[in-house]
């Protein structure tokens, strides 16, 4: 049996990995730790699924739609939680796909400065200005060519339902 002195946290993640031309879209964003590079990400949110998580947050830190086309993989860091400033482990789903219209009239998300397009040779020059140490692990898998069909991740009604009324519908589903 093992015993954990301290509480474990877990935080799951989603990404855009956007290639156009030899370029992949990056956001610049303001951290405690000043201005990072990032691929457009973020948080999942309760009652969403990863493929809407991913479709959000384009989105609210570029202003552009996105259209996910492929699951590139499933990573795990761990760092210190922006949020809380706690100890956290990063499971984070990186998609490619298109990159759709940009909103011109659309404000980013609070703390994105702008977005840049930039190569994987220009990323790999400035690994300190990662914001997350997966940065480059999710180019150099897109530049690998790996792809993983969309229907391969498995999204729950409950997951994504109202939990009194999915709960109902369990019950309801258990009773016939």
């Amino acid at each position: 049996m093992c015993i954990m002195s301290r509480e474990w946290n877990a935080s799951v993640t989603v990404a855009a990995v956007i290639e156009r031309g030899g370029r992949f879209l990056m956001v610049e964003e303001e951290t405690p730790d000043g201005l990072r590079l990032n691929q457009p990400a973020g948080h999942l949110e309760p009652g969403e699924s990863l493929i809407r998580a991913v479709v959000r947050e384009t989105l609210e830190e570029t202003a552009h739609t996105f259209e996910p086309r492929a699951l590139l993989g499933c990573y795990m860091s761990r760092g210190r939680s922006s949020r809380d400033q706690g100890d956290t482990t990063y499971i984070r789903f990186a998609f490619t796909g298109d990159l759709g219209a940009l909103d011109a009239g659309r404000q980013l998300d609070a703390g994105i400065v702008r977005t840049v397009w930039m190569t994987a040779e220009e990323l790999r020059a400035c690994t300190e200005r990662h914001r997350s140490p997966l940065l480059m692990a999710c180019v150099d898998d897109y530049l690998a060519g790996k792809r993983f069909a969309l229907d391969m991740l498995h999204t729950h009604p409950t997951a994504v339902a109202d939990p009194i009324a999915a709960a109902a519908a369990t019950a309801s589903g258990a009773a016939s």
